[in-house]
């Protein structure tokens, strides 16, 4: 199969990201393959999958530095390969890996990724303000810098020229919370200014924190595409039980079922929402329960659980949400 190139003009109602059946391999090695997702403008979305599932080389079709081998998608109503030189001054993209000139200055490497941007970039003094890039910082070569300086300026240019979409790859690495804290923050004014952010990450809480939306892949294949919300809401509530009579671990009955962690008189469950009220009121009736707590469940638990149901599946979507 072969990338169908078919030129569209852009409209307000166009989605950001709209990809189709996406395919890439190397050789016999398969990237990514059969990957359908929609992104619509505004959003913050995140993207999520174990090392090798697919994640960068999806991001780096999505910004043409890779020719998709099969499949359909575009950027901003553009094709990110044959249209490169439309869309690059649309978008800001931070890659996972990021590769600095050593002999430039922060200063220089700043003016140059905004040269090869193609566009005006008014929001670079106030970004290394944000971040605190100093003007001592700026004068240094990039050989000096730490790892999350190199991060801070990855940023600055990713966001300098105010893009409509910006791709970010691993983008906390190296920050330390305070800037971690300005970070998220410049995530809500893009979304506010009804700019696109595609999050890709592996720090799960940070996700659940800044998107409304994921999609989750495998293998190179999605899993799903759900809201957030939605997948908290169906995963099972970890429950903990301290037992008044010391008795440590015992039997639960049908709640064995329910992955039970002991410790001392502690015991840690995984309960279905479905049974929340009729099954585990049985067992808090049948057990001298001294304490109780019930929690929600996070992404971290919901990311694991689906992983293994797409991995069982052979990386079948499970459900999309739009």
């Amino acid at each position: 199969m072969t990338t169908q190139v078919v030129h569209q003009a852009p409209t307000e109602e166009t989605a950001a990201v709209d990809v189709e059946e996406l395919d890439k391999t190397y050789g016999r090695n398969v990237g990514v393959t059969g990957l359908t997702v929609r992104i619509e403008r505004g959003e913050v979305f995140g993207f999520l999958g174990p090392n090798g599932a697919g994640k960068t080389t999806t991001l780096r079709c999505l910004v043409g530095l890779l020719r998709p081998t099969g499949g359909r998608l575009r950027v901003l109503g553009l094709d990110p390969v044959s249209q490169h030189r439309a869309l690059a001054p649309r978008i800001g993209y931070l890659p996972g890996e990021l590769r600095l000139y050593p002999e430039l200055t922060g200063t220089e490497t700043l003016r140059l990724l905004g040269d090869l941007q193609g566009a005006p970039t008014p929001r670079r003094a106030e970004l290394c303000e944000r971040l605190s890039l100093s003007a001592s910082d700026l004068a240094r070569p990039v050989r000096e810098y730490s790892r999350g300086m190199k991060q801070k300026i990855g940023l600055v240019q990713a966001f300098q020229h105010e893009p409509e979409l910006v791709i970010l790859d691993e983008p906390t690495e190296g920050l330390d919370p305070l800037v971690q804290e300005t970070f998220f923050a410049l995530l809500d004014e893009t979304a506010r200014a009804g700019r696109t952010v595609l999050l890709s990450s592996h720090v799960l809480p940070e996700v659940q924190r800044a998107c409304r939306r994921v999609a989750i892949i495998g293998a190179g294949r999605l899993v799903t595409v759900q809201a957030v919300a939605a997948l908290r809401e169906a995963r099972a509530r970890r429950v903990r039980l301290v037992l008044a009579d010391r008795g440590g671990a015992r039997p639960l009955g049908a709640a064995d079922q329910w992955s039970p962690s002991w410790r001392g008189d502690e015991v840690t469950l995984l309960v279905p929402p479905d049974q929340l009220v009729g099954a585990l009121r049985e067992l808090l009736a049948a057990l001298p329960v001294a304490d109780l707590c019930v929690e929600e469940a996070g992404l971290d638990e919901a990311f694991l659980d689906l992983y293994r149901a797409g991995d069982a599946g052979h990386g079948q979507p499970a459900e999309v949400q739009r």
